[in-house]
């Protein structure tokens, strides 16, 4: 079974928004860097966001791929790991 992520629902709650935050400030011709800082505000909470998620993921199921002492799940779970990583621009 997955874990839960829904302590992650409060900060995606506020992410979105902030979002919308931000649509308003491009509709009333805001300042652009002040759309600019509430876009970095929304990426840094998206990137908390997924570290938290990645903890969990690895808290849980690469600890428990690791504990079925199955070498192929171990492997799959890394996989997936650095392939998510790897994607970082």
């Amino acid at each position: 079974m997955h874990p839960s992520h829904d302590d992650q629902l409060v900060r995606l709650n506020k992410i979105d928004g902030q979002v919308k935050g931000i649509k308003k400030m491009i509709e009333g011709r805001r300042y652009c860097v002040d759309i600019m800082t509430q876009i970095k505000a929304v990426t840094s909470a998206l990137y908390r966001v997924e570290q938290e998620i990645l903890k969990t993921h690895m808290r849980n199921c690469l600890k428990s791929a690791v504990e079925s002492k199955q070498p192929d799940d171990v492997s799959e779970k890394i996989e997936e790991i650095m392939g998510l990583l790897s994607k970082r621009i």
